[in-house]
């Protein structure tokens, strides 16, 4: 009979789908010990060799180590950490239902999608960070080869442990395999574009969705990547709009949607808005002449 572990295990990698994956022992430094901790130790192996080293796992994660688990190279997948049970909800309400939930800790979830298509390393770091944004997760673990924890296993972590020395199981909620989440395709689009604008604002001229779709000044602001910074926001968008053919007035009521106060009395925010239309249209004419 297959242990529960075991079950675990394999239930996660049928739902996430990868050929190979990353495994990540880590134990953390405990004070006093006299160890040279915390320390990683890494195995890359296929899922046959993952599932034949489940034993040696649980003895790892028995002396203390917790077990992570990333796809190895690039993949189709993002995984959101640090969310709650309705940002799950959500999540599912959305279109972004997960293929994977994890509970890593009571009440505490990591949530893997699958894009259907895979993803170059900087759009699957994007991809990640505008997950975690919209849905509230830790965004300092979006990016592309974040490790995850792998069910079946405790969480060491000491806020965790109970009284009586136990730690809480990291356990499966849902998994379904190869499930790509209905909205893929249109937020796939999205992170493209956005990805083009961040290597160079100009360079959005030459992309467009294959949907004829584009992208609205909240697809900018709501990416992580700018810090929200609104000033780059605005040209990166005021770029973007003008190489698609969106009217100077379109832009304007773009940018004014939020709050310019501190640019100072409305003449002062008018100008502003004017001057970041302006300088978006030097940097495309510039693109132009070259």
């Amino acid at each position: 009979m297959k242990s529960r572990t075991l079950l675990a295990v394999e239930q996660q990698i049928n739902a996430m789908g990868c050929e190979v994956y990353e495994i990540g022992l880590f134990k953390p430094h405990v004070p006093g010990s006299g160890s040279k901790e915390p320390e990683m130790l890494p195995r890359t192996w296929d899922s046959g060799t993952l599932l034949k080293s489940v034993p040696w796992l649980r003895f790892q994660n028995s002396q203390g180590r917790n077990i992570y688990i990333r796809p190895s190279g690039e993949h189709r997948l993002s995984m959101v950490d640090d969310l709650t049970a309705d940002a799950v909800k959500r999540m599912r309400a959305e279109g972004f239902g997960p293929t994977l939930v994890v509970e890593t800790s009571p009440g505490n979830f990591q949530a893997w999608l699958n894009h259907g298509q895979m993803l170059p390393q900087r759009f699957s770091t994007i991809a990640a960070r505008t997950l975690a944004t919209k849905f509230g997760g830790d965004k300092g673990a979006a990016d592309w080869r974040h490790f995850g924890r792998l069910a079946g296993f405790t969480n060491r972590k000491a806020k965790y442990q109970s009284r009586d020395g136990t730690y809480p199981f990291v356990r499966i909620i849902d998994a379904t395999q190869a499930h790509v989440y209905a909205a893929a395709d249109d937020f796939v689009a999205n992170v493209r574009g956005v990805a083009s604008s961040l290597e160079s604002p100009t360079r959005a001229a030459a992309s467009a969705h294959s949907d004829g779709r584009l992208l609205s000044i909240d697809d900018f602001r709501s990416n992580p990547s700018y810090d929200g910074d609104g000033n780059r926001i605005d040209l990166a968008y005021s770029v973007y709009a003008l190489a698609h053919g969106v009217s100077e007035t379109a832009i304007a009521e773009a940018i004014n949607s939020r709050d310019l106060s501190k640019k100072g009395a409305p003449s002062r925010q008018s100008a502003y808005t004017s001057r970041t239309i302006a300088k978006a249209a030097q940097r495309i004419h510039g693109l132009g002449g070259r």
